[in-house]
């Protein structure tokens, strides 16, 4: 356990008391339980695939032996239609900028690299995601989406899916969503019965 981790089981343990309304309980369980995503249901597979790298890159998880699916939940709101209700004069519309945006980091690249996004080293991958993120891309794919808007949104909806996940939000000891009978511990360094507290930080082992 390292140093600022919090308990284990402590988001299951929220979800089956009354702290939890019932919309909510619903919400996260789905998103708890949800398998990966089997395939694409919006991108083509090659995009679907160059999301799962991106993904990986801009939220790296190692320490999980089931990353959260951050790609497949992008991926699912793209097929079913759901937005913020608004999008900025200069994007299209979220399903094509995926699709364009992704293949452009794609191409970008196979011009640097002359191989595909998805088969380069993480640090030749953080090369062409900064090129996109400082507009330093060239070609038809970019052609009506400017690169560092599409950079600004895709980064912060990977960022908006993994702490909106229930795993992501016990790993900061996160507990907003139990607030069925309201909050009275609210100054500072206050925390109610039922708020996770942090496991205190294990000596490293001793030399040999």
């Amino acid at each position: 356990m390292t140093a600022g981790a919090y308990p284990p089981g402590t988001v299951r343990a929220l979800l089956a008391s009354d702290l939890v309304t019932p919309g909510t309980r619903a919400v996260l369980l789905a998103r708890l339980d949800a398998p990966p995503a089997p395939g694409p249901l919006a991108l083509d597979a090659a995009a679907f695939a160059i999301l799962r790298a991106v993904c990986a890159r801009l939220v790296p998880q190692p320490e999980r032996p089931a990353p959260i699916d951050l790609a497949g939940a992008i991926d699912g709101r793209l097929a079913r239609g759901e937005g913020k209700g608004w999008r900025f004069a200069t994007m299209p519309p979220d399903a094509e900028a995926y699709r364009r945006g992704l293949h452009g980091v794609d191409a970008c690249a196979r011009a640097t690299f002359g191989v595909p996004f998805v088969v380069l080293v993480g640090r030749d991958q953080d090369d062409v995601l900064g090129a996109v993120q400082r507009g330093a891309v060239s070609g038809a794919e970019w052609d009506g989406l400017p690169p560092e808007r599409f950079f600004e949104e895709l980064l912060a909806e990977v960022v908006e899916c993994y702490y909106s996940h229930p795993l992501a939000q016990e790993e900061i000891g996160y507990a907003g969503f139990a607030d069925a009978h309201g909050w009275q511990a609210i100054g500072l360094d206050r925390l109610a019965p039922h708020e996770p507290r942090e496991r205190p930080a294990e000596a490293p082992p001793s030399p040999p």
